[in-house]
């Protein structure tokens, strides 16, 4: 995420941090948007989505659900999620954003999406929903 600095400053907005998570069982999947600064507990969030211990996906498993590479994670790629098997959780600092920088799934480029286009228009257009969840970070105590 350092290495985006560089791109958050001349977008003029900050770059979500994208990861893409499973259960145990590899049965469900979650895409987290959340801050790029912000520190990730496992632990947190599986209470929240009522969810046993979350993992990573792996790559194959990323590649054969979104046809994306690793290090191009973004949420726009929900759009090859047709079966809506991935549920997109973002975190609630998010909201407060208005626009955000997220690749357009490939990692030499980045997009600065005004928030609500994103929420609103896109979404829709890929018949997804999202969740707020909301995670500590690392100042707090957790």
């Amino acid at each position: 995420m350092e290495a985006l600095d560089e791109v958050s400053t001349i977008l003029g907005c900050p770059i979500a941090k994208n990861l893409l998570l499973t259960n145990r069982q590899k049965t469900k999947f979650y895409l987290l948007l959340m801050p790029g600064d912000k520190k990730f507990k496992t632990k947190e969030l599986s209470k929240q989505i009522n969810s046993a211990r979350l993992s990573f996906v792996d790559d194959t498993t990323m590649y054969d659900l979104l046809h994306i590479h690793s290090g191009s994670l973004s949420p726009l790629g929900l759009m090859q999620d047709s079966q809506n098997k991935i549920q997109l959780l973002i975190d609630e600092d998010i909201m407060d954003w208005e626009y955000i920088g997220m690749h357009p799934c490939d990692n030499t480029a980045t997009l600065k999406i005004a928030k609500n286009d994103f929420i609103v228009t896109i979404l829709k257009a890929i018949h997804h929903d999202y969740q707020v969840v909301h995670l500590v970070g690392e100042d707090s105590i957790a």
